[in-house]
């Protein structure tokens, strides 16, 4: 399949990706709602009278257990699993390789495999940061990206597909596998507390998925992450943020980085077709947005770029009757890249103002940058490695 593309100023804004999702002969009952749940236990002859029990242990066991197989669904009858295990898998992505941080962020290769065949296969970043207070985890919703930004490393890559819901949540299961983070931990508590949709990819150019995965993540009788700590950032894919706050209704953050359209254009292409002034409206316009669930605007910090004070003056106006916090960024570098991270007393000047003015200006602390974690570097390099070179990193991956 090839890309269709829209002229707009000279700049081609990629929609649709290279590639579309093969299921493999056995599919996973990852990503699967309560309703394809009964469907596929339908399927392997569960009676009707039968199945909204079934699917109710399914549930538990899938999204609250972390059951990673039939056999482990004790609750389940024998039948019934074995049934499952001939037709179903309950299989995540695969952990290619894991690096951890001298900061102890983590950061997760993962293969998502396309039918059966291995060649096909293709792999995402998934990044775990742990605080204090929460532990984050930022997730994937696309194998590569269309948009291009400027300043964003993995932007220079091909959309290549996009995630299907069970490999959403399949990124929070794996995370959630790999700190022992499930129902039966000892202390109680929870390491992943947060979500961020703002790994590879644009969220709202695969909306139906990432609806559907957010969904399940938030459910109370599952994986159980509150919809608060669910934020879901967009470089501003106008008709479908309101759709968001309606069908998802998590919290929203948008990529801005830029308070004129002629900058904007430059560091995210996509604002050539939907111009600030149209975000803004949408962000007016996004159901449930209050002083207690603000939106959240991202704003990169590129010296010489976008930092002077006259920038800061321009943000404030410009949003104006917006329930909203502003997020300084400072640049995270990477490889090949033409722009430099704003000096530190400028970005506290940037910030000053903004707070002055009323608005929560945090700078976030760079996290991971050893190991190209930080916002904007995920990138996959193991496109360039041979099969042996993979095939050593996946066993070091599950010796861990």
């Amino acid at each position: 399949m090839q890309p269709t593309t829209e002229p707009h100023n000279a700049i081609l804004v990629e929609k649709t990706p290279l590639e579309t999702y093969v299921p493999p002969a056995k599919p996973s009952l990852i990503g699967l709602s309560r309703t394809e749940l009964a469907d596929r236990l339908g399927e392997i002859g569960v009676a009707p009278a039968q199945r909204k029990m079934r699917v109710q242990q399914l549930w538990h066991w899938l999204y609250f257990r972390g059951a990673q197989s039939f056999d482990d669904m004790t609750s389940v009858s024998k039948g019934i699993r074995a049934e499952l295990a001939q037709n179903f898998t309950v299989d995540r992505p695969e952990v290619v390789a894991e690096q951890i941080s001298n900061d102890g962020t983590r950061k997760w290769l993962l293969r998502l495999p396309s039918g059966d065949n291995v060649e096909r296969a293709h792999e995402v970043e998934c990044v775990y940061i742990p605080e204090t207070d929460r532990g984050t985890l930022c997730v994937s919703s696309q194998v590569g990206c269309t948009l291009n930004c400027s300043f964003c490393h993995t932007g220079t890559q091909r959309l290549v597909r996009n995630l299907t819901a069970g490999e959403i949540v399949g990124q929070v299961m794996v995370a959630r596998d790999r700190l022992n983070d499930w129902a039966d931990r000892e202390d109680g508590t929870r390491r992943v507390t947060n979500i961020v949709m703002m790994g590879m990819g644009e969220p709202l150019y695969n909306f139906d998925a990432v609806r559907d995965a957010l969904l399940i993540v938030g459910d109370n009788e599952g994986i159980g992450i509150s919809r608060r700590r669910i934020t879901l950032s967009t470089s501003g894919v106008v008709p479908n943020i309101v759709r968001a706050g309606d069908e998802i209704g998590v919290m929203l953050a948008i990529s801005l980085h830029a308070v004129r359209d002629e900058l904007r254009n430059e560091l995210v292409p996509l604002n050539r077709k939907y111009p600030i002034k149209e975000l803004l409206q949408a962000c007016r316009d996004y159901p449930g947005a209050s002083n207690a669930r603000r939106i959240t605007f991202e704003y990169v910090m590129l010296k010489g770029v976008n930092d002077s004070l006259d920038d800061a003056k321009l943000l404030v106006k410009m949003l104006k009757g917006i329930h909203a916090k502003i997020n300084l960024i400072p640049f995270n570098p990477w490889p090949g890249t033409a722009y430099e991270c704003s000096d530190w007393d400028q970005i506290e000047k940037f910030s000053e103002y903004i707070f002055n003015a009323g608005y929560s200006s945090p700078v976030r602390t760079p996290r991971g940058r050893d190991i190209l974690a930080a916002c904007g570097q995920l990138k996959s390099e193991t496109e360039k490695l041979s099969a042996r070179e993979r095939q050593a990193l996946r066993a070091m991956a599950m010796t861990d």
